[in-house]
Order: structure tokens, then sequence, then C-alpha cells
């Protein structure tokens, strides 16, 4: 059934895993943001293979770390243990394992992407490109160093994701979804249901006695992932910032002058145009323009009816207005009075039409006029030398092998230490920590070091701020000993006694009322203090109508047979829930031509991914896909922090 109507009936994972449906891995995401990855104990063996190609152990680590970076970016409280038990691994799994089932068919049909197509793509990748707009070779190659990647790999990828865009593109386009296809998924969303929900709390349960020791030493056994803290890891910085370099980077008042008698020509008073010009290709049309123009029709107006566009530079000098145009038409304008008209000029394409608009003298400014402004200039350009020589200075440091100690004290830095930090920069052990912004960077690069790799300098905002960074140890992932977590461990055995109790009990109640007993007389009968009965009256269309995400009981009551009854666990483990369903109404949407209009409109969006992913499918199908279920457990244990089943 498509996709669309799977999202309305239920989607239990949508909060945690989100994504394309093929998975396809952008390489500018893949370049900013493989980092902290805790791929400790992990070797190359492969998870799963598909048509020849292999994923391995660390690689889906690494795009799992990836995709729960994603996954925070949206929802903050989403941690490893959560991304995982939602499935997240075989998710992320299944996505690469697309990718290289649609790029080996790809080249079985004999299909290639050139390399001066992925050269194409990989300039085009704004990370990578420098101060002057275009891609940098040296950013680059530290983009590769910083994220332990090479360039056969980067082009690989970029190979990859070209070729899967190529077979599926085709298949995302369509959206054409006809009104007899539409017509019964919309009756759906029409039908109404009515039932009874019998709540049967876990407040309502008895507690029974504490528990005993052997109770706690076995909860805690088998559920040691929810004890255990992840890999940590200790960070030694010293932060480098325009603040700290303020001192070196404040001009003197012999640098102000210097500055002020340098360019004195900026400061002397000049005279500004503001102008209205066209660009004509043809010089009988510009001809024609002109004339209208001098006839009293406005630059705008004549160009609009040429069906071309004018434009407007205000408050040009000559030299600003010879390099936004040509020196010629400069020449012109500045030749013309007020409201002269200018042209036909032949410009750098076509001939220029244009009108002057108002005529301004500047006056000139004084040492003590333009202070301001060129402090504010001197102390941007000498804050930026003054970064850079730190930086050349403790690159070409590390470049020499000096240690963090020694480059700190070579700079006349501050170091700091973080606490023992995840890959999310929390700290286990101190809830109510938050790091500084500027520190997320930082983890994320000690996160893809090891134990004696020579310090680093990572970039920590956009105003130059950088830090040099070094890992000062790193803290395996272990579970808590009991003795730590008793109290916790404790809780959760008495929830998790009061959830199976209550469900003993909804078990109970659910089996009388489909033998025939009403259901307050079931829910009655149960033994449970607090129960109570709900009626439920709604349409499908209601399901998803909670921005919050679907609504589990009627996704439930709009999945049963009329008559019958199902429980189900209530939200925040408050107990279980038992849905009778009384009633149905269908839903006809031939009478309701709107909600086919929309309907096709939906379906419109997602029938193409639906198409694309069927085509997947049947693709890894015909490669044959094989999974290892042990690696896939050893990369689970790995990244929660618990050990291998």
């Amino acid at each position: 059934m498509l996709g669309f109507f799977r999202r309305i009936i239920n989607s239990r994972l949508g909060v945690i895993i989100s994504g394309l449906v093929l998975g396809i891995i952008a390489l500018a995401f893949a370049l900013g943001d493989v980092t902290g990855l805790q791929t400790s104990g992990l070797t190359g063996t492969s998870v799963a293979s598909v048509g020849g190609a292999k994923v391995t152990e660390r690689e889906l680590t690494e795009r799992v770390q990836s995709e729960l970076q994603g996954a925070q970016q949206r929802n903050p409280n989403v941690d490893m243990a959560q991304f995982v038990a939602a499935g997240g691994v075989e998710s992320v799994l299944d996505r690469m394992l697309n990718g290289l089932a649609l790029e080996a068919y790809g080249e079985q049909q004999g299909m290639v992407v050139s390399r001066a197509l992925v050269g194409s793509e990989l300039r085009n990748i704004p990370a990578l490109k420098g101060p002057t707009g275009n891609f940098d070779q040296a950013i680059y190659e530290q983009v590769l160093a910083r994220n332990k990647l090479t360039d056969a790999q980067v082009q690989g990828d970029i190979a990859r994701e070209t070729m899967v865009q190529f077979l599926v593109r085709p298949q995302v386009g369509a959206s054409q979804v006809p009104e007899t296809l539409a017509l019964p998924y919309a009756s759906l969303l029409l039908e109404r249901r009515a039932g009874q929900a019998a709540m049967i709390p876990t407040a309502g349960v008895p507690a029974g006695p504490a528990p005993t020791d052997a109770e706690l030493q076995t909860w805690y056994g088998r559920n040691i992932a929810r004890y255990s803290v992840p890999e940590r890891r200790v960070v030694r910085y010293a932060l480098v910032t325009p603040e700290s370099v303020k001192a070196r980077a404040t001009p003197g008042e012999a640098d102000i002058a210097k500055a002020y008698n340098g360019d004195k020509a900026r400061w002397a008073a000049r005279e500004t145009r503001s102008v209205s010009l066209v660009t004509v290709l043809d010089q009988n049309a510009a001809n024609a323009l002109a004339g209208k123009v001098r006839g009293g029709t406005s630059v705008a107006d004549a160009a609009r009816a040429a069906g071309l566009e004018a434009r407007t530079l205000a408050g040009q000098d000559k030299a600003a207005l010879a390099s936004a145009t040509s020196q010629a038409v400069a020449d012109a304008v500045f030749a013309a009075g007020a409201n002269g008209v200018v042209g036909p000029v032949r410009g750098p394409i076509g001939f220029i039409v244009g009108k002057v608009d108002a005529v301004a003298q500047v006056p000139g400014q004084t040492l003590a006029e333009a202070r301001g402004t060129l402090v504010e200039e001197l102390t941007k350009t000498r804050t930026a030398e003054a970064l850079n020589a730190i930086r050349d200075a403790l690159e070409g440091g590390i470049g020499d092998n000096s240690n963090f100690a020694e480059l700190v004290a070579d700079q006349k830095l501050t170091a700091a230490t973080t606490p023992a930090l995840t890959t999310q920069g929390a700290d286990p052990e101190n809830p109510a920590y938050r790091p500084a912004p500027e520190l997320a960077p930082l983890v994320q690069a000690a996160f893809q070091a090891e134990e004696g790799d020579d310090p680093q300098v990572v970039q920590t905002a956009a105003d130059g701020s950088f830090a040099l960074v070094a890992l000062d140890r790193i803290v395996r992932a272990a579970p808590r000993p009991l003795a730590a977590v008793r109290a916790q461990v404790t809780a959760d055995v008495i929830a998790d006694r009061a959830r199976r109790a209550a469900r003993v009990a909804a078990t109970k109640v659910l089996a009388a009322i489909n033998k025939g007993t009403p259901v307050a007389q079931a829910l009655a009968g149960s033994g449970v203090t607090g129960g109570k009965v709900e009626r439920i009256v709604a349409a499908r269309s209601q399901i998803k109508a909670d921005p919050r995400g679907p609504n589990a009981a009627l996704a439930l009551l709009f999945s049963m047979k009329g008559g019958t009854a199902k429980m189900l666990e209530a939200p925040g483990g408050q107990g279980w829930m038992v849905i009778k369903l009384d009633q149905i109404a269908a839903g006809d949407a031939a009478k309701a031509p709107p909600v086919i209009t929309a309907t096709r409109r939906d379906l419109g969006q997602v029938v193409g991914a639906e198409y694309a992913q069927q085509f997947t499918e049947a693709v890894k199908a015909q490669l044959k896909v094989t999974r290892n279920a042990d690696a896939i457990a050893k990369v689970k244990a790995s990244l929660t922090g618990g050990s291998n089943p």
C-alpha cells in the first residue's frame, strides 16, 4: 500500500528516524558531519553485502553517528539508545544498501559517472569554497584530514550519489494520480467509527513488597544497556578569538594617520550620481529606447515595454560606477547633467541607455571625521592577521611535533580541560552540565582522534575563532555499578512489575469483552482501581490530526473488525487500554470532491517516492542482499555501550 496511507495509519519510528526513502546521503553532509565516531573495537568485518559490495562494521557505525547528529538537530532529546532501540541501525543499513545496490545496477546497465561530472559536483560543495567563492584545494585537503577521509572515498561517494540520482529521479518525479485511484483512499479518510476504550492504569495495581536483591540483580543484568555510560572523552583545548587578540589588533594613532594619508582620495570631496540603466543587445533597439526616454518616458517604463528590466545604481562615484558597468558608461554619465539621458553607449554586453536621476556632492572627511571608520577597518584587518599568525604558528608547531603544552606556552594561550563528555557534549556524571556552543566542534574533533594523536586546530566560529584541541584521554563505555544506580533500578523494577500486573488485568478484561461481557462490567471485574471507560467516535482522518503524532488508540480502532476488542499500552507507561469497536460507517468521497482533490495532491507528493522504493527493492532482490546478524549486533552494542549478545 502506498507510503501516504501507511503514514496515515501508523508511524512509530517517524519521531526518531527520518530521511529520504532511498537514503541518498549527500556528500556535503558527509563532509560536515562525519564526526563523533565510536569505533573502538570495530573492524572491517562485513555487516551486509549486495551485488559484490559490502558495508563494514566501521562504515555502519560512522553513518549511524552522522544520522543521530542530524536527528538531534531536530530533537535534542534523542540519544543513541533511543535511536538504536527504534530501529535506527537497521534503517541506516538499509539505506546504505540501497545506494550500493543502485550503483551496482547502474554499472551493470553500462551507465558511467564521468570524472568530469564528479569534479564538477565536488567544486560546487559550499563547504569547500574559499574566500573568493571558488573551490579551495587547501580547504578540501583540511576537510579530508579532519574527517580521516581520502580523495578516492569522497569521489566514490559523489559518483554513487550521482548514479542513484540518474536511476531514481524519473520515478521520484512521477506525481500524477488519477481520480479513480484517489477515490478509495479519500473514502477511507471519511470513514467513521465508534467504540469504547477501557483504561487499566498501572497506578491502580498494588505495588507489592520492595524488590529483593536478587530481583534487582536480575533486572540490572537483563537491562544493562539502560544503566551504561557510552564512551566519553576528555578534551584539552585553548580558544583563540578576536577578543583574545584585541590588544595586538587595536590600531594606534600613528597607524590611523598612516591609513588616512595613504588613501586621501577616498576621503576627499567627490560627486556621486544615481542613475537608471538598461542594457539592449541590438543597437537600433537601443536607439529607439533612448528616444523614448528623451521624450519623457522613464527608463523603467521604456525597458518594460521592450521586454527588458532596468536597474538603478544609487550614490555612485565615478570609480564605483565604472567598476559596476564600464569606463565608457561612467564617463558618459558624469559628463551629463542632472536628468540627462545617456547613450546608447557600448557596454560589456550590448548597448546601455541610462538617465541621471540625481547628482550629489559628498563633502570630504577630515582625519578626525574618518577616524571611526578607519579604526573599525584597521581593527578588523589586524584581528584577521593576528588570528592567522597564531593559527599558522600553531600548525607549524604541530608539523614540528610540538605537543599541546608546548604550543600553548609558545603562543601564551589559556588552556582548559572538559569533563569526560559523550559525542553529544553531555556529562553523564553531571546532568546539569551544558557545554558552551563553541565546544561542540572540539568534542567532535576529539572523537575522531585516538590517544597519542597530534593536537589539531579546529574552527569554532565564522568570525575567525578557532581552538587548539588535543585528546587528553578516552573513558571507555561501561555500565554503572549496581550500587550507583540502585535507586533507579529499584524504581524501574517496581514500574515494570506494575506494568506487567496491569497487562495481566487488561488481558483478563480483553478476554471477557471478546466473550460478550459489556466493557464496563469487564473492567469492574478486573480488580483494578481507578479504571474508567470512555466513548470514542472519530473519522479516520483524525488519526493524524494531532501535530505531536498519530493517535495510537484511533489507529488501533481503525485497524479492527467490527464487534471485536484489542489492547495496547497507554503512552508513558501509564497503563493499558482495551479498545472495543462497536460501529463502522463507511465514507463516500464521491460526494465530497474537495476531499478527492486533497487526496490526489497528497498521494502525488509520495507516489513518485513509492515507485522509486519499489524499483530499489526490485534491484536489491536481483542483486541478492545478505546480512550478518552477529556483526550488526556488535555494532549496536558498541554504539550503546552494552555488551555484545
